[in-house]
């Protein structure tokens, strides 16, 4: 493995990054701005997404650089990171049980599987409008995954009135590097024009299927009972709602939410006690990440502890405003993307924190969870924004740069 770090770190072959305590929990952080130092690009290899359909994977190393929002430490970790493969937009990733390939989607609207054997792209894959922030997005293993490879997916497509997401169910065949039987089973409603905020990303628990559906900038039809746009849906594995959703309307669109008055959620994870983390991209200043209650208000566009862009103040979330307000929330340039709650082993003082990839902020964060409690434990600057965060299934943290180029990052224990 030939490791690479840039020069201000070039005496560094791993980094320390600290597990913290928890700071107060009724205070929200605004984590400070620190000096970007790019991680090193890799030497050209054939082994790149858009090259053969066999190559072998590269290994080179690279560096973020710390910043100084730790807390006091508790333990620590000495970790190397490991870049592999590029790839064209890439937009979510999921482990495949059973199996040992990552799946990644491509925003312009390709998929492409990885394994030892190299990446490979994968057929059958739907038309995607793609444009702006959509086309295609999250992709997770069904429940079944194991035993007839279902899938769920998201993408965007035209129609009319506009765009708008849906999500379906496929089947992926992993050696054959195939989707077939793809099956829409959920369309955000109704279609409108732009390109932004679709959202889209995807939880399974259980029996049920959990989906965000952003506002699609129009921002009033978050608190609106009659549209998906702007919520958090709980439906069942075939795209129906759940029979004891907290909203009971009678309009068909009321009926699937599990929570309101959202923005444009961009990640939907469980923590190991079944509790429901959503991270939030808002207005300038007003990123969040909101503990998911059903039958809560989330609040936008009537709170946020955000502006709008060009200055419009909007009114902070206050005790007995009638809204949740977030468990964390970050100051302006953060734009958080992605989300993943650590659950293995390799980083014991890690287990259980959030894991939350910076877009504008070009930064990973640790976000130490403690019940229905959260508090921002540490920022990584990582030089590149990052779009997707995941977990292997023997622990290592995987990262997904934003992006044409963007790299396939590993996080491992430093070895010696």
């Amino acid at each position: 493995m030939r490791k690479l770090v840039p020069a201000a770190l070039a005496s560094l072959t791993s980094l320390t990054l600290l597990a913290a305590c928890s700071g107060p929990e009724s205070e929200p952080t605004t984590p400070t701005s620190a000096p970007s130092t790019s991680a090193a690009t890799p030497s050209p290899s054939p082994s790149t997404a858009e090259s053969s359909a066999d190559p072998t994977p590269s290994e080179t190393q690279a560096s973020p650089s710390e910043t100084a929002t730790d807390t006091p430490a508790a333990a620590d970790h000495e970790i190397d990171i490991t870049a592999h493969e590029e790839f064209d937009e890439p937009w979510a990733m999921s482990f495949l049980p059973g199996t040992e390939a990552l799946v990644i989607t491509e925003r312009p609207g390709t998929m492409k599987l990885r394994d030892a054997g190299g990446v490979r792209e994968v057929t059958g894959v739907p038309e995607v409008a793609a444009g702006g922030q959509g086309g295609l997005g999250d992709i997770i293993p069904g429940p079944t995954f194991e035993q007839d490879g279902t899938v769920y997916l998201s993408w965007v497509e035209a129609g009319d009135g506009g765009k708008g997401a849906v999500v379906g169910t496929a089947t992926l065949d992993v050696e054959a590097a195939a989707l077939s039987n793809v099956t829409p089973i959920w369309q955000q409603t109704p279609k409108v024009s732009g390109n932004g905020h679709f959202s889209h990303r995807l939880a399974i628990q259980g029996e049920y299927l959990f989906v965000s559906s952003g506002d699609r900038q129009k921002m009033e039809p978050a608190q609106e009972m009659d549209n998906t746009l702007g919520k958090i849906l709980r439906l069942t594995l075939d795209g129906q709602p759940a029979a004891d959703n907290p909203f009971q309307e009678d309009s068909p669109a009321a009926q699937q939410f599990y929570s309101i008055g959202h923005r444009n959620v961009l990640g939907l994870e469980f923590d190991a006690d079944g509790r429901l983390w959503g991270i939030e991209m808002g207005p300038e200043g007003g990123d969040e990440l909101n503990l998911i209650k059903p039958g809560a208000n989330y609040g936008w566009p009537a709170a946020s502890n955000g502006s709008h862009y060009g200055g419009g103040e909007i009114p902070d979330h206050t005790e007995g405003d009638g809204f949740e307000a977030p468990k964390v929330w970050w100051g302006p340039k953060t734009a958080p993307g992605s989300l993943m709650i650590y659950q293995g082993d390799l980083f014991p003082a890690w287990k259980g924190d959030a894991f939350v990839g910076a877009l504008a902020g070009q930064a990973l964060f640790r976000v130490d969870l403690d019940g229905e409690t959260a508090a921002e434990a540490k920022k990584w600057d990582m030089g590149a924004r990052i779009r997707a965060v995941a977990e292997s299934p023997d622990g290592a943290i995987w990262v997904l740069e934003d992006g044409t180029g963007g790299r396939l990052l590993e996080l491992r224990p430093a070895v010696g």
